[in-house]
């Protein structure tokens, strides 16, 4: 018997695709989210909380061993990647249905400057990777007097 994974959304999915495509991977000109990276197997779902000190950041990993799992801040940009091992399936054990998806993922986001890149730090619990950066102080203006 053959496993074959069913997508009712699959002809919608490759137009979008191909949409992205022309638009120079962008889904659309109004659309900003260009955290995903093509070339990853899946995406994990995040949210992204601003609170009075510190921003947070959740994504949705579960099956991916925190050693997996690399977290990098440069220039602005925070990276999440990691991979989630595929697991060995025996034709013996009768699939019906394949949707867990498996493989690398990449993500990244573009931070203001309040975000202290000295400050991260992430755990991963039930599946939910957290990731805290506090806010350092923002730079306040200063008035420069023009000499004559």
């Amino acid at each position: 018997m053959n496993i074959i994974k069913r997508e009712p959304y699959n002809t919608l999915t490759q137009f979008q695709d191909e949409i992205q495509k022309l638009l120079g991977g962008r889904l659309s000109p109004f659309t900003t989210d260009e955290s995903s990276v093509l070339t990853s197997d899946w995406s994990p779902a995040v949210d992204i909380k601003e609170k009075g000190d510190r921003f947070v950041i959740l994504a949705d990993i579960p099956g991916v061993d925190p050693k997996d799992i690399d977290i990098t801040m440069e220039q602005g940009v925070l990276t999440i990647k990691g991979e989630r091992e595929t697991e060995t399936k025996e034709e013996k054990e009768n699939y019906r249905r394949v949707e867990r998806t498996h493989g690398s993922f990449y993500r990244r986001f573009s931070l203001p400057d309040t975000a202290d890149a000295e400050s991260i730090s992430a755990v991963s619990k039930d599946g939910v990777l957290e990731i805290t950066l506090n806010k350092k102080e923002a730079g306040k203006p200063r008035k420069i007097k023009v000499a004559h």
